[in-house]
């Protein structure tokens, strides 16, 4: 030993003498982790639900906690880690609702630090968020380094890794008994933490799978290109895009009676009743939204779809909205609440729709206004637009008189049909608001006709997902969430409607298959109204005749995902 190692060794020993009295044993630490689980629970008990939630988020949260047992060997940073891992998660959700109304999911991490764009977002909008999560961040180390360096107890390994495969099996098992979780759950401000421990193996399989749409590994054919301008022949039309929010004809459940005057709210100019096939069932309307606009099946994100607006805003291009504004459109969107529900107000604006005129904007006394309220907003907007501008107007126009519930009559005061003798109450209720919307649409084709003589209008309507009052007559008349309406793709219960219609002008022949696949219905808008087709569009087209209208259910599955591989390389989808 030379002299300037005994000068080191003797530097360091009031550190080391330092830090070994304060090392804890069995006993402190074990007081340190009773309250850790005293707190963790007081906490799940209020925010993590009940039954098999809770059991899970605990056998999760012990899964955890041997995890780094078995790794540490020390309890003290075992119960350190799960503690200020729930409380750096709980407080991230707070956050991450009140700027995004979203809580925390597991690919997070990866989404925003994947994309110096978005780093560079979240530091220019969320800059006081990002810093205070990064202060978090260096304290959860620090203290982990601390809690490492005072523990003087250790575990064997043997009987960590033990408990860690035990607990891997008890929170798999729990996870089953508590059911899929919700595709709104993500929305929610409670069960934070299970919500995040849900994603984590939705984080690792896209990790695994390199990205997040489903694709082949490689496809024939020429990259598709965005042309820079549009060759339109003809004036375009104004287009009018309703988004039928909860409705589904009546007459697709033969025993309902009600008054047959609804049935022609359904039907195109051409006089025909046309199904169109959705991807959701009594709720979660943002996954309909999302494929109307971008073209493509939400289905194609896997477990990701839930949040597939939040994640794809600005990561995918040549949209609808997109394609309307190369044509010169103005593009606007009538959103009944506020734009910041679901993320939906970002999505729409990445997706091309700049101007949202929502409930605070257009002086809503509710969420749910009656459709004519929305029209009246939409008869304005077009009078105005025709009066300060060449520009046609695209406007996209979400209702909700129909949403469920349908416990309690919707402005009562109304006299209008329901259903006939026999009906259940629910769908009663579903019907008698059918009724409004009859009228409320009628009166809007009269004005746009009167008021607008010599504009040509495109007006295209559909359903978004049928209400949850159909699950009575689909067989689940036991369960009162939608969520809990196990349907398969090709269920009768996910047939909703399309209708096109012009006004002062002539659509084109529609396509003649037998139902629509969502996906395809921005290639229908786009043909309706007599706009060039991008090459994406062309192929949509294409796929949409060889597929018969299917789209994940095309009879060649390899032809979707080549076409999947085909936007990812050219740049129209970022799914990485």
């Amino acid at each position: 030993m030379t002299d300037r190692t005994v000068v080191q060794t003797r530097s360091l020993a009031p550190v080391a003498s330092a830090v070994g009295s304060w090392q804890l044993g069995w006993r402190a630490v074990g007081i340190i982790a009773a309250l850790s689980v005293v707190g963790l629970h007081a906490y799940f008990q209020r925010s993590e639900g009940s039954g098999w939630h809770l059991a899970y988020v605990w056998t999760a949260t012990l899964f955890t906690a041997f995890a780094v047992l078995a790794l540490t060997r020390r309890l003290l940073v075992s119960a350190v880690f799960v503690t200020l891992l729930v409380t750096i998660l709980v407080h991230a959700a707070a956050a991450k609702h009140k700027a995004m109304n979203m809580s925390v999911h597991a690919y997070d991490l990866v989404f925003y630090l994947s994309s110096a764009s978005t780093l560079s977002f979240l530091w220019a909008s969320y800059r006081a968020e990002l810093l205070q999560l990064m202060a978090a961040l260096a304290a959860f180390g620090l203290a982990l380094v601390l809690a490492y360096a005072i523990d003087a107890t250790r575990t064997r390994r043997s009987v960590a890794v033990a408990l860690m495969l035990l607990f891997a099996v008890l929170t798999g098992a729990s996870a089953v008994m508590k059911g899929e979780r919700r595709n709104t759950q993500q929305y929610w401000e409670d069960l934070v933490v299970s919500t995040f421990y849900s994603s984590v193996p939705e984080a690792v399989e896209t990790l695994w799978k390199g990205q997040l749409f489903e694709a082949a590994d490689a496809a024939p054919g020429p990259l598709f290109t965005i042309p820079s301008g549009c060759p339109a022949t003809r004036k375009p039309p104004h287009i009018i895009l309703i988004h039928q929010e909860s409705v589904v004809p009546p007459e697709y459940f033969p025993t309902v009676a009600y008054d047959r005057r609804i049935d022609h709210i359904f039907r195109s100019g051409d006089g025909t009743l046309r199904k169109l096939r959705v991807e959701t069932y009594g709720g979660a309307s943002w996954l309909t939204e999302f494929s109307v606009l971008a073209g493509v099946s939400t289905y194609s994100f896997g477990g990701m779809r839930p949040f597939v607006q939040s994640l794809m805003a600005g990561r995918v291009h040549d949209t609808l909205p997109e394609a309307l504004a190369r044509c010169g459109y103005r593009n606007t969107v009538i959103y009944p609440l506020s734009q910041n529900f679901v993320s939906n107000g970002p999505f729409y604006k990445a997706a091309g729709i700049p101007e949202i005129f929502d409930k605070t904007t257009m002086g809503a006394r509710s969420g749910n206004e009656r459709d004519h309220f929305y029209f009246g907003h939409a008869l304005n907007l077009l009078s105005e637009q025709i009066r300060t501008s060449e520009a046609p107007l695209f406007t996209y126009i979400i209702t909700m008189a129909a949403h469920g519930p349908y416990l309690k009559p919707y402005q009562p005061e109304v006299d209008v049909p329901g259903g006939g003798p026999g009906t259940h109450p629910e769908m009663n209720e579903y019907l008698r608001r059918l009724s409004m919307s009859r009228l409320d649409l009628d009166e809007f084709k009269r004005q746009l006709a009167s008021r607008f003589p010599g504009e040509p209008i495109l007006l295209v309507q559909y359903g978004d997902h049928q209400p949850i009052a159909t699950r009575h007559y689909l067989g689940f008349g036991a369960v009162d969430s939608a969520e809990d309406v196990a349907l398969g793709h090709d269920s009768p219960g996910f047939l909703t409607f399309y209708s096109v219609e012009g006004i002062n002008f002539d659509v084109p022949r529609l396509p003649d298959v037998p139902v629509l696949d969502v996906p395809y219905l921005s290639t229908v808008v786009l043909q309706s109204a007599g706009l060039p087709l991008s090459d994406s569009y062309l192929e949509r087209r294409r796929l949409l005749d060889q597929c018969r209208g299917r789209y994940n259910g095309c009879s060649d599955p390899g032809t979707m995902l080549k076409f999947h591989r085909r936007l990812l390389d050219s740049g129209l989808v970022d799914a990485r």
